[in-house]
């Protein structure tokens, strides 16, 4: 597969770039995507939910009633869940969602979301360009000249950019990240995915296993 490589100005350079078909080319397996992004989206959470159960209100344990002869239900203490300001019967305590994903699930999810990128033409190669201090309206104007600015957009960059990450970092559809931090779940929550001319070696080079 090839595709013309565009500069920042939005024009081709008559350059092509050959994308591997190994990688972008691939049957798309949507099982081993579900995964990715179900762990991906696991990792994100915290886990620090607590309530209090029975054990830990405060309140006194005396018994409330007598057992029998109220016609009610028998109750034992004040901070029983069955009663209103009690502890609350298993409720969530802090635990860690992440779960294990074998490596191979994680390339196959990755290279299925580059190659459904790929089947919907919604991959624009860049011209590697870089930046000596951050400038929002450069990002921006680069956003038009593409034609992506109303548009979530990817930029994949061969190697970290604190100038190109900073100059993003305020624009709600822009997204920067290197290939080699590439997820399966960045690919899929943008629309458009603009891999930079230096970042097509880099990705076959992650993915070459």
């Amino acid at each position: 597969m090839e595709l013309s490589v565009f500069n920042i100005e939005g024009t081709e350079t008559g350059r092509k770039v050959s994308l591997n078909d190994e990688i972008f080319g691939i049957e798309p397996n949507d099982h081993a995507i579900y995964l990715d992004v179900k762990q991906y989206l696991a990792n994100q959470r915290q886990g620090t939910h607590k309530s209090k159960e029975r054990g830990e209100v405060a309140g006194s344990t005396k018994k409330i009633k007598r057992q029998k002869g109220t016609g009610t239900a028998r109750a034992g203490m004040i901070t029983s869940p069955t009663i209103v300001g009690g502890g609350r019967a298993f409720g969530p305590r802090p635990r860690d969602y992440g779960f294990k994903l074998n490596k191979k699930v994680k390339q196959l999810a990755r290279k299925s979301a580059l190659a459904y990128k790929a089947l919907e033409n919604n991959i624009v190669v860049l011209e590697d360009f870089s930046m000596d201090a951050p400038k929002t309206k450069k990002m921006v104007a680069i956003s038009e000249k593409l034609k992506i600015a109303d548009k979530k957009s990817l930029f994949v960059l061969p190697e970290a950019n604190k100038s190109i990450y900073l100059s993003s970092r305020n624009l709600e559809e822009v997204s920067v990240v290197t290939a080699s931090e590439l997820t399966t779940y960045q690919i899929l929550n943008a629309k458009t995915l603009v891999i930079l001319e230096g970042s097509v070696g880099k990705i076959e080079e992650v993915f070459k296993l």
